[in-house]
This record gives structure tokens, sequence and C-alpha cells, in this order.
């Protein structure tokens, strides 16, 4: 049997959102335990913000890819998980190595950047 699913193109930029949305929720649920069971304090406090921005991301990214038809929504999506990334990855770092998380506040600016061009991209339709 032949495969017809594109490996290349916006449908499987959208499946690999969908995906890496999907891993992002999973991994934010055991980052959540984590916190809530090995961390304490500021660490903990966190911990959490970052298990929360990375779930309520990760569950955008896994049910928004399908809606996206414009290169907008597309660049919008890849901002979030790169957003994402970046500050939620960045609160994580900062208390694994006991640095300052430098990351985090590029992250945040860019998931406010990639939800305002989800809004224009969604006023355009």
């Amino acid at each position: 049997m032949i495969d017809s699913t594109p490996t290349t193109g916006p449908a499987a930029a959208q499946r690999w959102l969908g995906f890496a949305g999907a891993v992002l929720a999973a991994a934010s649920v055991a980052l959540s335990a984590y916190a809530s069971h090995a961390a304490s304090g500021a660490g903990q406090a966190s911990l959490q913000a970052a298990a929360a921005i990375a779930f309520g991301h990760g569950i955008a990214l896994a049910a928004l890819p399908h809606l996206a038809r414009r290169r907008l929504a597309n660049i919008a999506l890849v901002a979030m998980l790169l957003g994402t990334l970046l500050f939620s990855g960045g609160l994580v770092v900062a208390h694994v190595a006991a640095v300052p998380a430098r990351t985090a506040p590029f992250g945040g600016s860019l998931l406010i950047a990639a939800w305002l061009a989800w809004a224009l991209d969604a006023l355009r339709r």
C-alpha cells in the first residue's frame, strides 16, 4: 500500500505542530507532578508556571493546526511553539541549573506576538 500522506509542505507542518502540542501537554503534566512533589518555594512556583504555560499552549497547538489556512496562521503556530519552549524551557533550565531564566522574557513576548498574529489571521477569515 502506498502512503499518500504528504511528507513536506503545510500539511506535514500542521501534523508536526499538532504532535509537538500533544508532547508539550504530556510533558507539562510530568513537570507539574515534579514541581508538586520534588520542588519547593520559589522553584516550585516557577515550575508550576512553566507547566501551566506549556499545558495551555500544548493544547492550543494540538487543536489549532487544522484551522491554519494561511501563512500568517502557520507562522503564529510556529511562534507559539518556539515561545513555549523558550518560556517554559527557560524556567526549567533556570531551576535545574540554578541560573537566571534569560530566555523566559523572550518566550513570553513571542507567545504574545503569536496570539496577536493568530487574532489578526482570525479577523481575515
